[in-house]
């Protein structure tokens, strides 16, 4: 498996830019050169991120999410 990490990436298996095998290595994510834990989803193309707001939840029992624009920079962890 290659070392390269996709320009966009969900961990929500309904999304298109759901990558099983690519999760499974441990992804992190750097903003704006912080350490981010709580990212749904990100694009590294269009700068932003989608991350988790509390614990709040939709009518679907989704997390509600916001979008943040600025630099973002996935790595494997390990």
């Amino acid at each position: 498996m290659s070392d390269d990490l996709p320009d966009r990436l969900s961990n929500d298996p309904r999304s298109p830019f759901y990558n099983e095998t690519v999760l499974a290595r441990d992804v992190g994510i750097r903003f704006k050169g912080a350490e981010k834990q709580n990212v749904e989803e990100y694009c590294v193309s269009e700068n932003w991120i989608r991350v988790a707001v509390g614990s709040a939840r939709d009518r679907f029992g989704n997390p509600v999410t916001i979008k943040l624009t600025g630099t973002v920079e996935p790595y494997f962890k390990s």
